[in-house]
This record gives structure tokens, C-alpha cells and sequence, in this order.
């Protein structure tokens, strides 16, 4: 589910196609995708074992741990894209805005956190020519966890 309004059209990031552009303003840790209708996840070695799930493994991502879905429907949240400096953080299934974000802003994710650790991406990173490769769980899960810690902690809460 995307929270805010939003469109797509085409990316500004070479080679990448459509993306995810929001349509309103959107402040420091909010909410940008939520999991919705996730009816089921996978270990690796159940998409890779599976001649009909290994032909999705294009539509897969990580969640947690070894657990991934699947959406070979290609919903508005898989025209997200990569960036090494993204404009949004993966947590958990949950993306965050990583910073105050203008309508008319790309959301971007690393996706290292999607990947099955050691997984290397079929294309390189645009802007900086590296190779994007799944991080091991444990380091996706601490890193992400301190981005969101420090994010957060960064924002003043009324009282």
C-alpha cells in the first residue's frame, strides 16, 4: 500500500524506466509503502527449487530473514528503484521517508535489502557504476534498524 499520493511516469534515473513520484509533500519518517494482501512468503530454496516460482524470481523481494514475496502483478510499489542514496528507507517491508521529501520526488531504495544476501542485481548503479548486491540479513536488518533509529530520533515529537 502507498500512503501518500503518488504517480508514475518515467524515471530520472538512466536505464531504469518508470518510477514512483510522490504527488504532495511528504516529512522525515513517514510512512511511504506498508505491506498489504501479502498472502504468502518463500524461503530461497523454495523460489529457487521451483521451476514456476524460479521464473518470478525477477518479482521477488526480501522481508525478513530468509523470507520473500512475490508480485509477478507488478504493483505500483515495484516501480520503486534503486539508488546507493535513496530517498526512502527499507525497513521490514516498510518504506520511510529518509528525509522531508517535495511532491514531484522520486522514491528510491537500496536495494541490497531486497536481494538474497551475495545476490548480484542484473544491472549496476546508475549514478555510481557499482554492482548492487544482497547484503547477509543480519547486516540489512542492523543497518536499516540504525537508519530508522537515527532517523526518528531526529524528529521532534509534540507534546
Amino acid at each position: 500500500m502507498i500512503v501518500p499520493r503518488y504517480r508514475i511516469a518515467a524515471s530520472a534515473i538512466a536505464g531504469a524506466g518508470k518510477g514512483l513520484f510522490l504527488d504532495q509533500d511528504v516529512v522525515a519518517g513517514q510512512i511511504v509503502t506498508a505491506p498489504d494482501a501479502i498472502d504468502r512468503t518463500y524461503s530461497y530454496a523454495e523460489l529457487s527449487g521451483s521451476p514456476a516460482l524460479a521464473e518470478q524470481l525477477y518479482a521477488s523481494a526480501r522481508w525478513f530473514e530468509d523470507r520473500y514475496t512475490v508480485s509477478p502483478d507488478w504493483p505500483d510499489e515495484c516501480f520503486i528503484n534503486h539508488s546507493f542514496t535513496p530517498t526512502g528507507l527499507w525497513h521490514l517491508g516498510f518504506v520511510f521517508a529518509l528525509r522531508d521529501l517535495p511532491a514531484g520526488t522520486e522514491i528510491t531504495v537500496d536495494y541490497r535489502h531486497l536481494l538474497p544476501p551475495g545476490e548480484e542485481e542484473v544491472f549496476v548503479d546508475t549514478a555510481t557504476g557499482r554492482k548492487i548486491v544482497g547484503l547477509p540479513w543480519l547486516e540489512s536488518l542492523t543497518l536499516s534498524t540504525h537508519a530508522l533509529a537515527n532517523l526518528l530520533n531526529g524528529i521532534r515529537i509534540a507534546s
